[in-house]
């Protein structure tokens, strides 16, 4: 792996024996201020696994907060391990005076396997953790509003598509129901779409169902690509879209709230020859780091909603982009991404701790 080629500007591995902490935090960019991304908790397959995945991560991290107007730059960190087991108090503590060692650096909220009470603990050793619980000041549940923006970005999809901004009388197929994908299929269920969903926990299943008694299930995502829906959402982990998933995947539209969707490079060209409309995964899910970064100004969930809703905007502009450039709307994006980080003058400066 070309750690150095990556075009990070720091990747710190952090060690605690005592309290089996391992962990990667990935700086990929400070050229629009501090990077900003949450930490995941996950039982890797192996270190290798788990630099691979915050390296990607953080670099989508950055591409996000650009599109999403915010003055933060892209980071991530991973904790090798299972958070059901390995998760303890004095882990998480010593993985927060890792996160305060950098001084401001690295700006740490949740993620997979991570959760606000978690980032609570993590604040008893540094300063910036953020994403911590309305009791403490806060700004809660992130999941809720990046369901919001994705919900957001598939409304615009469908009006650049369909001609309409609603997904009413459309048929959308969520993989994962977790935290985001639950919330994603209450606003779908509101604005009167019908819905097809799946999970690995079959609990989570259960709970939408409760919910929603209309909404249908399959057995597992294989099932779910090959049912006829108008919008596929991806919400579970990255790497969803293969070869293969594109090659049988039957929906007009992709849209959905996991990061990293695109397995390779020439994934996205690859859903464009199919005649599959893209909605860039990092911009439509920007709905959280947008909730974070207000929390880091005294938390106001309206004001930050507005923001989110500005999602909307953001995507028709790059499909409109896409069609004009003939490319794909990931390629789009990434162009207007990299505009914003190169027009504020600062792409090659390091952003030095206070």
């Amino acid at each position: 792996m070309d750690v150095f080629g990556s075009g990070h500007e720091q990747v710190v591995f952090c060690s605690d024996p005592g309290s089996g902490l391992r962990a990667v935090i990935a700086i990929h960019s400070t050229a629009l201020g501090p990077a900003l991304g949450g930490t995941r908790f996950h039982p890797y397959a192996d270190e290798e696994a788990a630099v691979a995945d915050a390296l990607a991560l953080s670099r989508a991290m950055s591409y996000k907060n650009s599109l999403a107007g915010l003055d933060l730059g892209g980071g991530k960190a991973v904790i090798i391990g299972d958070p059901r087991t390995d998760k303890s108090e004095a882990l998480l503590r010593a993985y927060g005076r890792f996160v305060e060692s950098l001084g401001g650096r690295y700006l740490t909220a949740c993620d997979v396997g991570t959760y606000n009470a978690d980032l609570d603990v993590v604040a008893r050793e540094t300063r910036f953790a953020h994403g911590r619980s309305v009791a403490l000041g806060g700004c809660g549940d992130s999941s809720v509003l990046t369901a919001f923006g994705v919900f957001q970005g598939m409304r615009a999809a469908a009006q650049h598509r369909w001609g309409a901004p609603t997904l009413a009388g459309r048929t959308v197929a969520v993989a994962g129901v977790g935290k985001v994908g639950g919330w994603l299929v209450d606003r779908l269920v509101e604005d009167g779409a019908d819905v097809v969903v799946t999970d690995v926990d079959a609990a989570a299943v259960d709970r939408v169902r409760a919910r929603h008694p209309g909404v249908d299930a399959v057995a597992d995502t294989r099932a779910l690509v090959r049912t006829p829906a108008d919008v596929y959402a991806p919400c579970a982990l990255g790497g969803a879209l293969d070869d293969e998933t594109v090659a049988v995947l039957a929906a007009q539209i992709v849209c959905g709230g996991a990061n990293n969707q695109l397995a390779s490079a020439g994934t996205a060209e690859a859903l464009r020859r199919r005649g599959i409309l893209y909605a860039p995964d990092y911009l439509v899910n920007a709905g959280g780091v947008i909730q974070v970064e207000d929390e880091r100004h005294g938390f106001d969930f309206a004001r930050a909603q507005a923001r989110a809703a500005g999602i909307f905007d953001v995507t028709l502009r790059v499909l409109q982009a896409a069609d004009a450039d003939g490319v794909s709307p990931a390629a789009a994006a990434d162009r207007l991404a990299e505009e914003r980080m190169r027009s504020v003058g600062r792409l090659a400066t390091i952003r030095l701790p206070r």
